[in-house]
């Protein structure tokens, strides 16, 4: 494998092909794009995990998709963590970065010392593509399995796409000699090539509550292909994963250079925002008058705040809402 010239590749996704077991997948790296995500918020370590679990699975799996606009993850659930939400905006340039967000709402009072994913409690996991004006949004929905976020991401792709899929995902905090303490996250995604009629094995699955797993979508010959590049990818340590001192370009060859890895251009990523004035005001224009003086504050303002990055947005209630001078209908 030719590696070219070196790059960066700290908030990169680099996808690749494994020729010999027809297979793609991504390798990631989140560190400033991670760091932006988490810096919004102060958020409990356990919170942090689950929301650096989510941003790596939606930076890998968005850059498998060709977007003209915005990815999206959600899981909603009766736990202590309620809702998290990611999204992940495709390049508008070509070589441009993509941009990620993400943020989670959760009950401080009933969060506990347990594992992260055991915040979550019942719940589901689901996928939104929307490919701008003019398209019809897709919304795919599995339930939360196997013990994690990636679990439940690889039961979702087998439940609704067919797809076997398989997420190997670290993440934690950075500790590096003189740098300040950040996150840093590194993952593969692997994934068969798709098939014209996808080999399904009797009518539930085989894991919990009868979910399809990857197992359960592959033929027996492309099975034993998965199973052995799974064992390779076992194989991988932390510290290769999360970087920064291993390339992925030399994890690739390391875990797989007997299955032929073929790499392709790698994508970069970068926390970014789509808030505005403009989108806020847009979004009370569907509002009468009489609706806006319900949303006025005691200080006679309209207020509101992104979720995502924290902007604040302080309006007069006489320039908002379809009452409002030169506002349009529509």
């Amino acid at each position: 494998m030719t590696l070219g010239t070196q790059i960066a590749w700290d908030d990169t996704v680099l996808p690749f092909q494994l020729d010999n077991s027809d297979m793609r997948g991504r390798v990631a790296r989140l560190d400033g794009a991670l760091s932006g995500v988490l810096k919004q918020h102060d958020y409990p370590e356990q919170v942090e995990a689950l929301v650096a679990e989510m941003a790596l699975l939606t930076a890998l799996i968005g850059q498998t998709i060709k977007l003209r606009w915005k990815l999206s993850l959600q899981v909603q659930t009766n736990g202590p963590v309620r809702m998290i939400a990611t999204d992940y905006y495709g390049p508008t340039e070509e070589g441009e970065p993509a941009r990620i967000r993400a943020y989670a709402s959760f009950d401080p009072d009933r969060l506990t010392d347990d594992a992260p994913f055991e915040q979550l409690g019942k719940g589901y996991f689901a996928v939104l593509i929307d490919q701008g004006n003019g398209t019809k949004p897709y919304q795919g929905i599995s339930g939360l399995t196997g013990g994690s976020l990636q679990a439940s991401a690889e039961a979702y792709f087998a439940q609704s796409e067919q797809l076997a899929t398989r997420f190997s995902l670290r993440f934690g905090k950075s500790t590096e000699p003189g740098v300040p303490e950040h996150w840093r996250a590194g993952g593969v995604m692997l994934q068969h090539m798709p098939k014209a009629s996808p080999h399904v094995t009797g009518e539930g699955g085989s894991g919990e509550g009868g979910i399809l797993l990857a197992e359960d979508v592959l033929s027996e010959d492309d099975s034993e292909n998965w199973n052995r590049v799974n064992i390779l990818l076992d194989s991988v340590e932390y510290l290769e994963m999360i970087g920064p001192n291993v390339a992925p370009t030399d994890l690739l060859v390391r875990l797989f250079h007997e299955e032929q890895p073929r790499v392709y251009d790698a994508q970069p990523v970068k926390f970014g925002c789509t808030c505005s004035e403009e989108r806020v005001r847009q979004s009370l224009s569907i509002y009468s008058a009489k609706d806006i003086e319900h949303m006025t504050t005691d200080e006679g303002r309209v207020t509101a705040d992104c979720q995502f990055c924290g902007s604040h947005y302080d309006l007069d209630p006489a320039t908002v809402g379809k009452d409002a001078p030169g506002a349009t209908s529509g």
